[in-house]
């Protein structure tokens, strides 16, 4: 069983993460365990301030050391016991400056049997938690978001389901975007025409050949077309 736990200064904001779709069943099968902490019961302030500004001057406010510190020792020591290796617990904070998510990534963090989530706020985190505590410096792209609440579901919501059991048929994850390092081909269903766009008459073949050949010819264009990035990597 993964145990994801969360700290946040808006633990409201997970309250539904666990309610829909196959996350709901892989919480439902125990196969995952989600705890939300309010970083500010963290806090010795006696108005359990948990920012300050920043040395050095400069615009907003910097989310301090010490509430965070506490709060990840408390898990730490809550969690031990449960996991049988230090080496399967990580601290992940979500931060515009971290490495980029990739499906990669989601593969590794879902063979861990504890992850620790740090959702940022306001200008970042002292680096004193980076330097102390973090393992893993996560980006889920290329732009600031309010927080690191939206980025930790986007986590947590990518790593549930490639938990054994969690999707019904495993293949399925075997054949999706970026798990061969290209962008899915395009799917059908029924109806075979709609508003005169007819389905591709491979798929309709019966020919697996065929059809198998089609769909990597357009993996690769989607890829080429969309994603340079990734096409250059692949060629």
């Amino acid at each position: 069983m993964l145990i994801i736990d969360v700290i946040t200064i808006f633990p409201e904001m997970f309250k539904d993460i666990t309610s829909y779709g196959v996350i709901r069943q892989a919480f439902a099968k125990k196969l995952c365990e989600l705890n939300v902490y309010n970083l500010r019961d963290f806090s010795r302030d006696k108005h359990k301030k948990v920012d300050d500004r920043p040395y050095g001057g400069g615009p907003g406010m910097v989310m301090m050391v010490q509430p965070i510190y506490d709060a990840v020792m408390f898990i730490k020591s809550k969690n031990e016991g449960k996991i049988s290796s230090l080496k399967n617990q990580k601290t992940i904070l979500l931060s515009p400056r971290g490495e980029k998510l990739t499906q990669a990534t989601l593969k590794y963090i879902s063979t861990l049997e504890n992850i620790i989530l740090i959702c940022g706020r306001y200008e970042g985190v002292d680096e004193r938690v980076v330097e102390l505590l973090v393992d893993i410096e996560l980006s889920i792209g290329d732009y600031v978001l309010t927080g690191g609440e939206i980025p930790a579901m986007v986590v947590i919501d990518g790593v549930i389901r490639l938990l054994p059991g969690v999707v019904g048929k495993s293949e399925s994850l075997e054949h999706e975007s970026f798990e061969n390092g290209l962008l899915d081909y395009p799917q059908y269903t029924r109806p075979c025409v709609f508003k005169g766009l007819k389905v591709p008459d491979v798929l309709l073949s019966g020919d697996h050949a065929k059809i198998e050949k089609w769909r990597k010819e357009k993996s690769l264009e989607l890829t080429r077309k969309r994603r340079e990035d990734l096409f250059d990597k692949k060629s």
